[in-house]
């Protein structure tokens, strides 16, 4: 018995369920920040899951690049929110770093913007 495309969605699913309770619990905008990198994780999962198991059955002639491109979508799109992620975590530091030395905190609760 191997790994089946129900291995990994349910992967997916139990790693979203954890992001989500922790970015919706956490009160801690590092810990909100974590909560949210492993609902893309999540996402990244599911995304290569679908794409080697939603391999066209047909056979492939040697060099046709075009059939395939086709088997490598969801690592390709894997890469892009892999470098969107990246991005959104040193943004979204960057932010927590600039609040905490205007307002020594990072309690997501105690952060009013409106009130410098």
């Amino acid at each position: 018995m191997g790994l089946t495309l129900d291995h990994f969605l349910i992967l997916g699913a139990v790693l979203f369920c954890i992001g989500l309770y922790g970015a919706i619990s956490k009160r801690n905008a590092i810990a909100v920040l974590m909560g949210i990198e492993i609902m893309l994780n999540a996402v990244n999962i599911t995304m290569v899951g679908f794409s080697f198991f939603n391999q066209s059955k047909s056979a492939t002639v040697a060099g046709d690049f075009g059939n395939y491109a086709g088997h490598l979508t969801g690592q390709i799109f894997a890469i892009f929110i892999i470098t969107v992620a990246a991005a959104e975590a040193a943004v979204a530091l960057a932010m927590i770093i600039a609040i905490y030395r205007k307002r020594d905190t990072v309690d997501v609760g105690e952060i009013d913007m409106m009130k410098w």
